[in-house]
């Protein structure tokens, strides 16, 4: 082989790596705006994560939010309503996983595994009904207690929820889920 033929070798392959390298490149370019365009707007970044200001919020009552397009329930629970909803037995419930996103995926359904906080004053789940869907109306079903108190339930299909947001009756499969939620300080609750 003489010196001549191995130089056109080298210039041969230095075209060749040269269109190669010029063609993942524009590719990339052209591709680059399709993948991007996939991730999330600045809009629903923002909504990620809310803050929610409770301090208004009186024993017994409850608020609602909208976190990522859906309600959230917001309740500070009355004594009677937490002593009622930590006598369930676990063997009476439907669900009797928590689904709550701020623990262990497999933790019981417990009053205590429910609630924000450890006095159980504070329960934050989502206001959606796991059945198809619809939102369920608070103070509402047969698991209210006396006077209309606690409880939630949703007229459309007859799904009906305890103090705790625990389905006991209808054609829901689960649980309200409760949704990734901590105090931040003590009126301000951060969802997301």
């Amino acid at each position: 082989m003489s010196n001549a033929e191995h130089h056109e070798g080298t210039r041969r392959d230095f075209l060749y790596y040269a269109t190669a390298g010029a063609g993942a490149v524009a590719t990339g370019a052209a591709v680059w705006p399709l993948v991007n365009q996939m991730n999330p707007s600045a809009d629903v970044l923002a909504l990620s994560s809310i803050r929610v200001d409770v301090s208004g919020v009186s024993e017994g009552s409850q608020i609602t939010v909208k976190w990522l397009g859906k309600p959230v329930f917001i309740r500070r629970r009355t004594a009677e309503e937490i002593e009622e909803a930590r006598s369930v037995d676990i063997s009476d419930l439907v669900d009797p996983i928590a689904r709550n996103a701020n623990i262990d995926g497999s933790a019981e359904a417990t009053d205590e595994n429910r609630a924000l906080d450890e006095t159980g004053e504070w329960l934050v789940q989502m206001g959606v009904c796991t059945h198809l869907g619809c939102v369920p109306l608070g103070n509402a079903g047969d698991y209210a207690l006396d006077g209309g108190v606690g409880g939630w339930f949703c007229p459309c299909h007859g799904s009906h929820y305890d103090t705790s947001g625990r389905i006991r009756k209808g054609p829901a499969p689960e649980n309200l889920p409760v949704p990734p939620a901590e105090f931040v300080d003590e009126t301000t609750i951060l969802l997301g």
